[in-house]
């Protein structure tokens, strides 16, 4: 045997028994229980929602919050800086989500107000009236930024708790006419409600001083009848057993927020009851410790979504740690993912909610199977009555090539879709295309009276170029289905591009070389080569 011929078939060899181990041979052993190593397990070949059934949803991201929430910030910011500074103004109020009005500013106290709203000034535009009021509004490009900036946050604090769930292979994507809705797949997921609250949990971790409470009513927290500017009254646990509820007072600014967070993990408490343990950035460290340590002997409220889930007296300087407590066994692993992942920017909505069976997937499975196998052997049946020997030849390629196929996919981790088995089927009648056109022209340089080896190489080396045109071709197609197609069609086009690559190789590669070893074992029997079976 010709020594290149040798460690062409060494390269083929290796190379299939490199993908079949790693794409068939865990499929087979799953399917009649062979134990296999983790590793190996690892990189088998992951079902899509289509095809295994789970939970397909479709949300809004509703961007108002954002900008309700921006300036509630500044305005609460701005009401701050007034009070550091003694300038005593009537009122400060947000007549709409994206304005907020100050008035009663004393005549001669204008300078002063600008001062205090420097920072205001980066992101609102003032406007000065009459009787000491100025309007903030928020700048036009500031409004458009921030509702950009929600969803793509939304998007991958989603994201982030659907990782953390454990979902093999999620698909997460912004769609929408105007960019706000998000697309959410969730493969193997049957528990959809607690999924669904998992993404939906806003999240929103604060720790604010406590000016006055707990009471048994909010009536008691009035000052004449109404809620001081600058505070709010938020319900609350009257101890960790989630006994009856109480409130507190705290001002709407809270010293540390969840951007603070640095981690969060399930613990528990001092009488082992289920707890929540958070550790801040070192930010949130500093400011934390300044809080707590002007403020020994008061209360800590730990707010959650606008509930305080405890409170406990400060004792002495905190920095980088804290706990909440007052959450069952069954909430706490859910809290602290939530807390994790990070808090939502903007609530959400369920546009669209759809289970799809596992019996669908295996339906699916079976007819993209059975639509496989019939389009397979209609193949090899065209091949051998059409080209005769030289078909053989192309349906072991083909074989190689499917197999390099289902290898590469479990080994990058590529999921399939029901399109997907479309991609395989699509991939089969490129194979058998770059054979077609290999063997036509191998077959008129032998109506031209050429040799059989030379026939064999013209054949090859002219049409390659041909066939990297119209891969090349395919591989643009598919980049833009993957750029912005979804779920299922990304499957689609990941099957195609990794199919192309695979047929590019055993159509030159694989089939040449067993033509080449066809030839040289007639030569070693010393047979005459005048024809060849095409």
């Amino acid at each position: 045997m010709n020594k290149n011929i040798r460690w062409k078939l060494i390269t083929i060899v290796a190379v299939l028994v490199i993908f079949a181990g790693v794409g068939v041979y865990p499929i087979v052993a799953s399917q009649y229980g062979i134990k296999s190593p983790s590793w190996l397990i690892q990189k088998q070949l992951k079902l899509g929602l289509d095809l295994k059934g789970g939970v397909h949803l479709v949300l809004r991201v509703q961007t108002d919050d954002a900008l309700r929430i921006q300036t509630e910030q500044e305005m609460e910011r701005l009401r701050e800086a007034l009070r550091t500074r003694n300038i005593p103004v009537t009122s400060i109020t947000m007549p709409s989500i994206t304005q907020f009005r100050v008035e009663g500013v004393p005549t001669g106290q204008e300078a002063a107000l600008r001062d205090a709203s420097a920072d205001a000034l980066t992101n609102f535009d003032r406007s000065p009236g009459t009787n000491g009021t100025s309007t903030f509004t928020m700048k036009p490009n500031v409004q458009v930024a921030l509702r950009i900036e929600s969803v793509v946050q939304a998007r991958q604090t989603i994201e982030r708790r659907v990782n953390e769930l454990g979902v093999a292979e999620p698909s997460i994507a912004q769609q929408g006419q105007d960019g706000d809705q998000i697309l959410v797949q969730l493969p193997g997921v049957t528990d959809v409600e607690h999924a669904k609250e998992i993404i939906r949990s806003t999240g929103l971790l604060e720790l604010k001083i406590v000016e006055a409470g707990p009471a048994a009513t909010r009536e008691e927290l009035l000052q004449n009848g109404q809620i001081a500017e600058g505070m709010e009254i938020l319900p609350g646990n009257a101890d960790a057993s989630g006994g009856s509820t109480v409130f507190y007072r705290v001002r709407k600014v809270a010293a540390v927020n969840g951007q603070d967070l640095r981690n969060a993990r399930p613990s528990l408490d001092q009488n082992n009851l289920p707890a929540v343990s958070f550790t801040l950035s070192s930010d949130g460290a500093r400011k934390f410790g300044t809080v707590t340590e002007t403020n020994i002997g008061r209360l800590l409220a730990i707010i959650l979504d606008g509930r305080v889930t405890s409170a406990p007296r400060i004792q002495s300087r905190i920095t980088d740690n804290g706990q909440i407590t007052g959450v069952t066994r069954d909430e706490v692993n859910d809290l602290a993912l939530i807390l994790k992942s990070g808090a939502l920017p903007a609530s959400l909505t369920y546009l669209e909610e759809r289970t799809i069976g596992p019996s669908l997937g295996a339906d699916s499975i079976r007819s993209g199977v059975e639509a496989s196998v019939v389009g397979l052997v209609l193949i090899v049946a065209f091949m051998l009555i059409y080209y005769k020997l030289s078909g053989v030849n192309a349906i072991i390629a083909l074989m190689f090539n499917l197999i390099i196929l289902i290898g590469l996919m479990a080994y990058i981790g590529a999921v399939m879709t029901l399109p997907g088995i479309a991609g395989f089927v699509l991939t089969m009648g490129i194979g058998v295309d770059s054979n077609v056109l290999i063997f036509e022209r191998i077959k008129e340089e032998i109506e031209a009276q050429h040799g059989v080896r030379a026939a064999i190489n013209a054949g090859f080396s002219r049409v390659f170029l041909t066939l990297l045109d119209t891969h090349i071709s395919a591989l643009i197609a598919a980049l833009f289905l993957i750029q912005f197609g979804t779920g299922p069609i990304r499957g689609f086009a990941y099957t195609l591009i990794i199919g192309l690559a695979s047929n590019l190789f055993t159509s030159t590669f694989v089939s040449k070389t067993l033509f080449e070893l066809a030839l040289g074992r007639r030569q070693q029997h010393q047979q005459q080569v005048a024809t060849l079976s095409i």
